[in-house]
């Protein structure tokens, strides 16, 4: 996803293994779906990585100095192209857990309306 029109994912790391079971989804993908891929994003740096016997991942770079990796193992292509679209679209910030379920700037002094109000 850019943020002020600039993009936030820098580098796209493809990692598979050539023979495994696992990786056969994301072979297939980068034969068929990895060019078009590369050409639709040429803001963003496409790199294969061969790592044998391992199971297949991809790992985002952003420029916030972040990391994301997604595991890939025994995905379809196009479940694979979806993995990596969200990758790109997403900024690399980290997850943050909300405190409360509801947000405000003036907190009620009563405290927040249910409806199991048991009187």
């Amino acid at each position: 996803m850019s943020q002020r029109g600039v993009w936030q994912l820098q580098k796209l790391t493809v990692s598979y293994c050539n023979w495994g079971g696992s990786s056969r989804g994301i072979r297939a993908f980068m034969e068929s779906q990895l060019a078009a891929f590369k050409e639709s994003n040429p803001q963003l740096e496409v790199v294969t990585e061969l790592n044998r016997g391992q199971h297949p991942f991809l790992k985002g770079a952003y420029k916030n100095k972040n990391e994301r990796v997604v595991s890939v193992m025994n995905m379809s292509p196009e479940d694979v192209l979806l993995c990596a679209t969200r990758l790109r679209n997403s900024l690399g910030r980290k997850v943050v857990k909300l405190k409360t379920r509801h947000v405000t700037k003036h907190p009620s002094v009563q405290g927040t309306w249910t409806i199991d109000l048991q009187i």
